[in-house]
């Protein structure tokens, strides 16, 4: 295998379960691919992710809880950015991945696409939904 770049999320207070549940549910051909996670020794939680890798539209996204509390968290500048392959799909993942969450640009029309969100999800995580 060559070299491969891979987006890597870490999730803080426990949160990485919940968002891979939410990410492979809601997103086309998503699926957890394989997973390890803290036993009663930690340093984690017990049941939270070490590390784990997700297929989500045949974009492989690794994710992990930390157990050591950051002062830093999840920012818009980097986001997940999802060509979606009709306009029901753009609303529903709009809607699914944004309760809970920041509208960052209100679904519309921008000039660069037919129609285009940006929000902030739950836990944090940026996406840019998109209709080509």
């Amino acid at each position: 295998m060559g070299t491969k770049v891979t987006p890597f999320l870490m999730f803080q207070g426990g949160q990485a379960r919940a968002a891979v549940e939410l990410y492979t549910s809601a997103l086309p051909d998503g699926r957890l691919l394989e997973a390890a996670y803290y036993g009663p020794e930690g340093p984690g939680a017990e049941g939270t992710i070490v590390v784990a890798r997700l297929s989500l539209a045949g974009q492989e996204v690794m994710v992990s809880d930390s157990p050591v509390p950051h002062a830093f968290g999840f920012t818009p500048s980097s986001s997940l950015f999802v060509d979606c392959a009709s306009e029901a799909e753009l609303e529903r993942l709009a809607a699914t991945l944004g309760e809970g969450g920041e509208v960052l640009m209100p679904l519309g029309d921008y000039g660069f696409s037919r129609r285009f969100t940006w929000l902030s999800d739950r836990f944090g995580v940026s996406w840019q939904l998109n209709l080509p």
